[in-house]
């Protein structure tokens, strides 16, 4: 099942962080531009529209953003029950 969520992580000036996003795929050269969007690097895109400058992963690591890496999330499954 395709949860259209995505966890990127990675590192700012040696500094592991992570986030979640929603969109409809992911590719590594997507995870690193939305790595530099939340570092402040590039301004994040409206909804629907693409970016106005994709950032690359080595204008990302010149500015200090390293090691992205992402997955896509987990899905929930409300219909198991728990046996705690």
């Amino acid at each position: 099942m395709n949860t259209d969520l995505f966890v990127i992580e990675c590192k700012l000036h040696g500094e592991p962080k992570s986030f979640i996003i929603r969109t409809k795929a992911m590719r590594n050269a997507d995870a690193w531009h939305w790595a530099s969007c939340d570092a402040g690097l590039a301004p994040i895109p409206k909804p629907g529209r693409p970016p106005l400058k994709v950032v690359s992963k080595p204008l990302a690591e010149k500015y200090g953003v390293t090691d992205v890496k992402w997955h896509e999330s987990a899905t929930l499954d409300w219909t198991e029950v728990s046996t705690s």
